[in-house]
């Protein structure tokens, strides 16, 4: 699909500001993806994304393509024009000054300041609006943003690597590596559009990871770790790198973490959950007032259990690797209390499944 290209459906043309919007991914968090296209008389005439936070709307970009073809033409939108001056002004009076006749939106924005607003304003100026083409694309697409807006925490998104039964370490916990190097360069990929990833203290004393993102992606996530006592050592990576890369210690009231914050790690104390541990849905709370739109829990078996009892999971990403370990002591990929009936069991939806020279990458929204 590119600009100068005949078609008339309506789907076709949604689909195209859909695959734009994705091209955003990364580099406008907190704020939404989206894709714009405009058609007239069945070509596309102009197109354009959010490229990046506090920059130019999809909208902006597509009109300004689009020059004066853009009067009488029909714009495709995978979320409402904003009628509200933010970093920028209005994108419905840049489409009224264009003369844009109808307008196509996928979804309703719930951004208090917009929430209908800009769509009412199109049709109050003699605009044809039309609204749900493509919503539920658009929905998982946008999932952290509507997340944020609707529960006030960022989206959660759990990924782990195991072996074919279900292992993600040996009985003496060697762990590296499961997957093959196709697999890890997507993990890399994934770290670099979050603005955080997390590992429990277990997982850094045994691991003693670096948690970056190689080669660097468009965005740079803070480190964070469950450590309740705060015994993350001041020899380890996260902590000798805290001054270049972000690096955020949730920890209960009580520990000394003054070493942590003198080293340069940030500390965050936390409410105690009936295990006496950081309490999670306390830091997610924590993590969206400061406007984190996406998470990545990497483990290890302990925590991503402690998510999944307290149905915090939004998205998983699993790569399963062609290997069987075997040990009634070898570490799980998840652990936790657990459901006791299979029909409570967390179920995924809009399954994904890829083939990576071997490994098997599942990826499924809840």
């Amino acid at each position: 699909m590119k600009v100068g290209q005949q078609v008339s459906d309506d789907r076709v043309w949604m689909n195209r500001a859909l695959e734009l919007a994705e091209r955003g991914r990364g580099a406008v968090e907190p704020n939404p993806l989206v894709g714009a296209v405009v058609v007239r008389d069945g070509l596309c005439v102009g197109e354009g994304w959010h490229e990046r936070f506090g920059g130019p709307h999809a909208e902006i970009h597509a009109l300004a393509q689009a020059g004066a073809q853009a009067r009488g033409a029909t714009l495709y939108v995978t979320l409402e024009p904003c009628c509200h001056h933010g970093k920028t002004p209005p994108c419905t009076d840049a489409v009224l000054a264009a003369g844009i006749t109808r307008v196509v939106a996928a979804l309703t924005d719930p951004f208090p300041r917009v929430a209908g607003g800009g769509l009412a304003q199109l049709r109050q100026a003699g605009v044809t609006v039309e609204v749900g083409l493509g919503e539920s694309e658009a929905r998982r697409q946008n999932a952290p943003y509507l997340k944020l807006l609707s529960a006030g925490r960022p989206y959660v998104h759990a990924k782990w690597a195991m072996t074919l039964d279900g292992k993600i370490a040996t009985r003496t916990g060697d762990s590296k590596w499961i997957s093959n190097p196709a697999s890890r360069q997507i993990v890399h990929a994934l770290r670099g559009r979050m603005d955080g990833i997390l590992v429990g203290i277990g997982t850094a004393l045994a691991d003693d990871p670096l948690l970056t993102a190689r080669p660097a992606g468009p965005r740079t996530a803070t480190r964070v770790v469950l450590d309740t006592q705060a015994r993350l050592p001041l020899g380890s990576q996260l902590v000798k790198t805290a001054r270049e890369i972000p690096t955020l210690v949730a920890v209960t009231a009580g520990a000394n973490a003054s070493p942590l914050k003198q080293a340069g790690c940030e500390v965050l104390i936390c409410p105690s959950d009936e295990h006496g541990q950081v309490s999670v849905p306390a830091l997610l709370t924590e993590l969206g007032r400061h406007r984190w739109t996406n998470l990545l829990i990497e483990g290890g078996g302990a925590v991503l259990g402690s998510f999944l009892d307290a149905q915090l999971i939004d998205e998983v990403h699993v790569f399963i690797a062609p290997r069987l370990v075997g040990g009634e002591t070898a570490r799980s990929a998840v652990l936790g209390q657990g459901v006791e009936r299979i029909e409570q069991a967390l179920q995924l939806s809009h399954l994904e499944v890829r083939s990576l020279e071997g490994d098997v990458y599942l990826r499924g929204w809840v």
